[in-house]
């Protein structure tokens, strides 16, 4: 598409971002959330809630702990992961360098595809704006880095691929865990999800997220309440405020990541193929400083549209399992959660058994 197709959205379109990059003094109209549900105050805690920490240098223990922890959490920490440090502070680096560039060169990347500069999805279902910019890459972010760096891409092409590269083994080295503790052999899982042509494709999308600081911060919403739609999401966050998730006994509940870690949500589809033993964490990111930017790096793993997610009742068990969920595609699953206001997973539940 050209780049004045592309820059030429419209103003109100609930996918592009404000201009942040001149400050505000007062919250546009726009993104005001006043009386929403969205605002309701998460719990009043002495001490933010910390997730079950893994360390995958016990491979003894990591698999048993990763498993109970999506059990009870749908989420958790992860020390020595094994992605360098200094690959994240890179990332870190260019994530800030391309959000500091003036809105109409971040805008050249924006389009109806699903690359390059916007909001995420998510802000089409709700009438008020988000607080947030961000900038998602599929594999090579070439075309995207030529059109905001014309002679000066290079570096970030290189530093989001190595990204990606860690992401991946580390995601990789993840699902086999979580297999592990679910009892599903990899010879399972094939015939489950994979002809033989698929068998080393996984769809990966890095999602780069930045909430600028904002005047008036309890009227703002960084990003509305959602579960992610892929297997799980491994984040990285600069700061450790903002992100909360739900719980039912509890509400929205502040998390505080312990500095160094990365965290991993479980997604919607693994939710269906563990058969509701791992829940979608239901979370949101709410604004905290006047002053502060927040920085965060999603990366989300998932397999190819057309592959079909079923639960695994595992057979001849002591206590057989009912699937809880009907088999679908990716891509049926994701059409369903865009139809339906981005919850899905009402849409693949089975509702009665006869």
């Amino acid at each position: 598409m050209a780049d004045q197709e592309i820059t030429t959205a419209p103003p109100s379109s609930p996918l592009v971002p404000l201009d942040f990059s001149s400050s505000h003094e007062t919250v546009p109209e726009s993104h005001i959330w006043v009386d929403s549900i969205e605002l309701s105050p998460a719990m009043d805690l002495d001490e933010k809630l910390s997730l079950p920490v893994i360390d995958l240098l016990d491979d003894t223990t990591a698999s048993e702990l990763i498993g109970k922890a999506c059990q009870q959490w749908g989420m958790f920490q992860l020390i020595n992961h094994g992605v360098p440090k200094s690959i994240i502070a890179e990332t870190e680096d260019e994530a800030r360098r391309l959000f500091a560039l003036p809105t109409t060169q971040k805008m050249k990347t924006f389009g109806p595809g699903n690359t390059g500069y916007g909001m995420v999805p998510l802000s089409k279902y709700h009438s008020k704006s988000m607080w947030h910019e961000g900038f998602t890459i599929f594999g090579s972010p070439l075309d995207d880095a030529k059109k905001l760096w014309p002679s000066d891409y290079k570096r970030f092409c290189d530093v989001m691929e190595e990204y990606q590269r860690k992401m991946k083994g580390l995601a990789d080295r993840l699902m086999r865990l979580i297999l592990k503790f679910l009892d599903i052999s990899e010879e399972e899982i094939m015939k489950l999800m994979f002809t033989p042509e698929d068998s080393s494709k996984i769809y990966t999308a890095l999602r780069l997220n930045l909430y600028p600081p904002c005047p008036d911060p309890d009227r703002v919403v960084g990003m509305a309440s959602h579960t992610d739609t892929s297997f799980f999401t491994i984040i990285h966050q600069a700061r450790n405020d903002g992100l909360q998730i739900f719980k039912d006994e509890a509400g929205w509940v502040p998390l505080s990541p312990t500095s160094g870690t990365l965290m991993v949500n479980v997604g919607d589809l693994l939710q269906i193929l563990s058969n509701g033993r791992f829940p979608s964490i239901l979370h949101r990111v709410m604004i905290q400083e006047k002053m502060e930017d927040r920085l965060s790096l999603a990366y989300f793993y998932t397999p190819p549209p057309h592959i079909y997610i079923a639960p695994y009742c595992k057979p001849l068990s002591e206590s057989p399992q009912i699937p809880l969920y009907r088999c679908v595609t990716v891509k049926e699953y994701s059409t369903s959660k865009s139809n339906n206001n981005f919850k899905g997973l009402s849409t693949v539940k089975i509702s009665s058994l006869i």
